[in-house]
């Protein structure tokens, strides 16, 4: 069976916005190069970034608790180590994450955007080589557009596959049946990947990204209709290589 490669896009910042990428070198047993470099850790949360450990999604500001957080779009110039966060098209902020002053007021804006939520500044976190991943695994999320199309049927609403946040998004393969390929190889372009696990959907997934309100209780509409609460799987990249919009993937017996 082979599909298609939609779609690519990285999350700097854990629990903002994700930025659409052409094209990605991946590296073997890598993420994306740059997603979820950051997270912003909940007032009180203490993290040492020089041993970092993988820790629960509830510890960072996020979507599954912080809804209003998907009303804005974020950009990370990897050149400049510039942020920017907008609104409605509308400059809220630019800052310089190599910079502590920067930092402290990027950690401010969120306090003051979220201060129905959150009880003091959330805490900027970056450890090098380490990603504030859902899952403790160094891995690429990708998404099958015919299953997230299978949940539009059913609950006769739009769903923007965005709601998944995955790093690929994909057609041309039957709605569900990425999740026969776990435990099986892959190749996406000149790149080939192993498939670990299917994508348990929390809470995150009920947020609109468009309109930032909980419009939705997609988890539930998946136990209920199909027995279970995923939608994607995880894959390791094993060998590394390119992968553009475009690309074929093939599943191997």
């Amino acid at each position: 069976m082979t599909a298609n490669v939609t779609d690519i896009y990285r999350y700097p910042v854990k629990g903002l916005s994700g930025e659409s990428l052409p094209l990605v070198e991946i590296y073997p047993s890598q993420t994306i190069a740059g997603d979820r470099m950051f997270a912003l850790g909940r007032p009180g949360f203490q993290f040492d970034t020089q041993n970092p450990i993988w820790m629960p999604k509830t510890n960072f500001l996020a979507l599954v608790r912080d809804a209003r957080l998907a009303e804005l779009a974020t950009r990370y110039d990897d050149s400049t180590s510039v942020l920017t966060v907008s609104r409605a098209s509308e400059l809220l902020l630019s800052a310089d994450l190599s910079q502590a002053s920067e930092r402290s007021a990027l950690e401010a804006f969120f306090e003051k955007f979220l201060s129905n939520e959150i009880s003091g500044p959330p805490t900027l976190l970056k450890a090098d080589g380490h990603s504030f991943s859902d899952l403790d695994d160094k891995v690429l999320s990708l998404i099958n557009l015919a299953s997230v199309q299978a949940v539009a049927a059913k609950t006769g609403k739009d769903v923007d596959p965005i709601r998944f946040r995955g790093n690929i998004y994909f057609d041309g393969a039957p709605a569900w049946s990425e999740h026969e390929w776990v435990g099986r190889e892959m190749t996406i372009g000149n790149s080939r990947l192993e498939v670990i696990k299917r994508t348990r959907r929390c809470g995150a997934t009920n947020v609109n990204p468009d309109s930032a309100l909980r419009d939705m209780n997609i988890p539930a509409t998946l136990q209920k209709t199909w027995g279970h609460s995923d939608l994607g799987i995880y894959v390791r990249v094993t060998h590394g290589g390119e992968i553009c919009a475009g690309d074929s993937i093939h599943i191997e017996n």
